[in-house]
């Protein structure tokens, strides 16, 4: 890592929004893969946190203060006051890229970030539990949520559904109370 970068400890809040590709110019600026198509976390937060390649559960995670981050073809490109050059951005190159939840913008209603829905209860309106949002995918024109629940024999693989995150089958988002419940079945 970057000599004169602070070690810190992730955040409580702390999620993985990237990972930093490699240099971009000369001028020490970086290339970010973010997680998200949209990834405003990266451009709300004037900090990140990274964690070199082969660090695991938060030890040596560093806080590098961002100048400037905006979007760049197919990623995000950043600068930072503590990368002053191409060999600096370089070494940060494989770095995964945490920031605070509480960082995130604000959205809309009946917005909500894909991080804030993995591991909700899914139920249907008959109170059938249809399993936990494992993930969530784009396909086009709608969001799709992965919902796995355990299978029912001993052995067996656990039971996959998709439903459409969509007004249409979605009739609620309960964060506090972890839940979704849907219009959808068990046998669709």
């Amino acid at each position: 890592m970057l000599p004169g970068l602070e070690a810190a400890e992730l955040p409580a809040d702390a999620i993985e929004v990237g990972r930093i590709a490699d240099a971009w110019g000369i001028k020490g600026w970086f290339k970010v893969l973010p997680h998200s198509a949209q990834p405003e976390a990266l451009f709300s937060s004037k900090r990140w946190f990274l964690m070199p390649p082969g660090a695991a559960d938060g030890a040596g995670a560093f806080r590098l203060p961002i100048r400037e981050a905006k979007e760049h073809s197919d990623c995000v490109v950043a600068a930072s006051p503590e990368v002053p050059d191409r060999n600096a951005a370089e070494a940060l190159r494989g770095s995964r890229v945490f920031v605070p939840r509480s960082s995130f913008p604000s959205v809309g209603e009946d917005e909500y970030y894909w991080v804030d829905l993995i591991g909700l209860s899914v139920v249907n309106r008959e109170g059938v539990v249809l399993g936990i949002v494992r993930e969530l995918l784009a396909t086009g024109p709608q969001t799709t949520l992965v919902i796995e629940h355990e299978a029912t024999e001993a052995g067996a693989k656990p039971i996959e559904r998709m439903v459409p995150f969509v007004a249409a089958f979605v009739d609620e988002v309960d964060l506090p109370g972890r839940l979704i419940r849907v219009d959808w079945q068990p046998d669709y």
